[in-house]
């Protein structure tokens, strides 16, 4: 059996990014080199203000103006065009947010089953799919609530499911927790974390919480705009 390191699922070269505010110039990244493997946990730290939720929106393909390089599972972003980067996005990429920016007026099995429909999957393959998430995550008694109906910790496992439903080869986190009481915090990450580990997909996660940050992998801080 080959011992040959795994091929990054990202890899990020010299990226930067700055915005113009008051007349004056904010260099925000400042040529950051980062690459992640699959079945590999990263977290990311800094305080607020310091690019992480930048750094992964870059990495995610959310938004134009970045300097640099970012190879998504061995395509180069910045020679792809916009339906293509969104195709990338779609196939290769889950999000998790502080907050769960769940579709209010669809239930919690519809707001999984979505993006996959998106995806072209079969309807009910996408059903089974959200079922199963669903339930391994406590909620299988709650699949036909509507977010309103849900606490804040059961809106962010729907959130959870939704950002693997695709089974993404990486899966981008910022602040997954922060919006939760301790508790509750430790018993969604640790779900969101069996479920990355059991699908083999790479995590970047950004956080303010360190007790959480290492029991990652890896850590990494960014720090005046590049990465430690």
């Amino acid at each position: 059996m080959s011992d040959a390191p795994q091929t990054p699922v990202a890899k990020v070269r010299g990226l930067t990014r700055s915005f113009e505010q008051g007349g004056v110039r904010i260099e925000v990244l400042r040529g950051v080199d980062f690459e992640i493997r699959p079945g590999e946990f990263v977290a990311l730290l800094g305080p607020s203000g310091s690019g992480k939720s930048t750094m992964l929106q870059a990495i995610g393909l959310l938004e134009g103006g970045f300097g640099g390089s970012i190879d998504i599972c061995g395509a180069e972003a910045s020679k792809l065009d916009g339906d293509a980067r969104t195709t990338l996005r779609r196939d290769h990429i889950g999000f998790v947010y502080q907050f769960h920016h769940l579709l209010p007026d669809f239930t919690a099995i519809e707001n999984v089953v979505l993006p996959q429909l998106v995806a072209g999957k079969d309807r009910i393959e996408a059903e089974d799919r959200a079922k199963d998430l669903l339930e391994t995550l406590g909620l299988g008694e709650r699949l036909d609530h509507r977010p309103s109906q849900l606490s804040g910790g059961e809106q962010q496992r729907v959130a959870v499911a939704r950002a693997l439903a695709n089974k993404p080869a990486l899966v981008l986190a910022d602040e997954p927790t922060g919006n939760l009481d301790e508790a509750t915090a430790d018993k969604v990450f640790d779900e969101f974390v069996r479920l990355v580990r059991g699908q083999g997909s790479a995590a970047l996660v950004a956080t303010h919480n360190e007790r959480l940050a290492y029991r990652m992998d890896r850590v990494v801080r960014l720090h005046e705009g590049k990465l430690e």
